[in-house]
């Protein structure tokens, strides 16, 4: 009988386990997809700013060739 009782409860241990291993790889799941998400926004903010980097740069260059030139002139 006792090895019954001690067999139901390893059993029931187990089950426990199990089902605590389900819900922590859903849980892993739902944050992989969220980090995903958040990794996929910042990557097109950083395309972005990367971009607008570019245009600025472009911009104080041609400013800067304008100074060169109406020096050049003075």
């Amino acid at each position: 009988m006792e090895s019954r009782t001690l067999a139901h409860f390893d059993l029931d241990q187990l089950e426990q386990q199990v089902s605590a291993l389900i819900h922590l790889n859903q849980q892993l799941r739902d944050d992989n997809a969220s980090l995903r998400t958040h990794q996929e926004a910042l990557l097109a903010e950083r395309g972005e700013l990367i971009e607008k980097t570019e245009q600025a740069r472009s911009r104080v260059e041609a400013m800067l060739s304008r100074l060169r030139a109406m020096e050049e002139n003075l």
